[in-house]
């Protein structure tokens, strides 16, 4: 794998931070726009104003004698002065070939952002987290430019019942994105929904959350009190990828920062699940991603990796076996760099 260099690194966390600073003031007025004054009666206003569909659009915020409107409305120009500059980074990392998102998975994913999903403890996974990793690791991944039709957004069932929080509407956050925006119905509880498809392109966002107990929640969907109206899929396994999650940047637009799985265990965690699948282009996927990481993270990352693969090693024969049989689907390299990183 390519190395991306100590320069590029440092430059991706710098836009990491320096995205998740600007999220301030973020739900309700985008960098791209900007604050004017207007004089109504002998009095000055602030308002807000922003370029949609080719037409001006302003909204009222506030008068300009308010010290704290006044204040608040500084620190966006600042806030505006850092949006160019995260730009002009992204455009730099893309140009040495980080992967960024399709264009309808980075609205989707600052859609979700803005509407508070990972403000929520909500994790980023599947194609959309894997494009994350290269900046995190400091290597190029092979299949991160793929191109997906889906995007996978988990929560934990208690997290969702616990913080005492919300999103908006799930369905009124992605029409925010397409107007097609559709719920599909589940085939055994239809009142339930965890999965919306775009009528105008096909691409389907999906709510995902960790199987409780025993399997007997398969099949059923779970209620997510802070998913604005969505309910979830309960997974297997899902509770070991997305715990102790990290920080990454979506290079779309200024940088969106997100929650994604550690990629240690994403990479772990596409072993075991390649041994469930029926389908084998998704099996094929898993592996090229969980190989992926394995290559690239050697040997500056092979302790994190071992963790990662006792972590799982460690919760019984089943598991074990599991990844006995993923390991052994690798390609011949891939298998080669994981035996050595955790001692196989």
């Amino acid at each position: 794998m390519a190395d991306i260099g100590l320069a590029a690194q440092t430059m991706f966390a710098e836009l990491l931070q320096q995205a998740m600073d600007a999220e301030f003031d973020k739900e309700h007025y985008d960098e791209r726009g900007s604050f004017v004054r207007k004089r109504i009666d002998g009095a000055l206003y602030w308002y807000y104003q922003r370029r949609v569909d080719g037409k001006v659009k302003q909204s009222y915020v506030g008068p300009v004698k308010d010290a704290a409107i006044s204040s608040r409305v500084e620190r966006f120009g600042e806030i505006k002065s850092d949006y160019k500059r995260r730009r002009e980074m992204v455009r730099a990392l893309t140009a040495i070939g980080l992967a960024r998102p399709d264009e309808v998975t980075g609205q989707v994913t600052e859609a979700l952002w803005k509407a508070g999903f990972f403000r929520l403890r909500g994790v980023l996974v599947g194609t959309a987290a894997f494009q994350c990793y290269p900046g995190l690791i400091g290597a190029k991944l092979s299949g991160a430019s793929l191109m997906t039709q889906d995007l996978d957004a988990a929560q934990s069932y208690d997290v969702s019942h616990a913080v005492g929080d919300g999103m908006p509407p799930i369905l009124d956050v992605l029409r925010s994105v397409d107007a097609t925006f559709a719920p599909i119905p589940h085939l055994t509880e239809p009142v339930k929904v965890a999965r919306f498809r775009a009528k105008s392109s096909g691409f389907i966002v999906e709510f995902l959350t960790p199987n409780r107990g025993s399997d007997r929640n398969t099949g059923k969907l779970s209620k997510m009190p802070a998913l604005g109206g969505a309910s979830a899929i309960p997974l297997r396994f899902l509770d070991y990828l997305i715990y102790q999650p990290v920080r990454s940047v979506a290079l779309y637009k200024g940088g969106i920062p997100v929650t994604v799985p550690s990629p240690y265990r994403y990479a772990v965690h596409k072993l075991i699940v390649a041994t469930q699948r029926e389908n084998l282009a998704k099996v094929g996927k898993d592996l090229l991603q969980a190989a992926a990481i394995i290559n690239a993270v050697l040997p500056r990352h092979s302790e994190d990796l071992r963790e990662a693969w006792e972590n799982a090693w460690e919760r019984g024969p089943a598991w074990r076996k599991t990844l006995k049989a993923g390991a052994a689907m690798l390609d011949e390299e891939a298998r080669l760099a994981l035996a050595t990183a955790i001692a196989l």
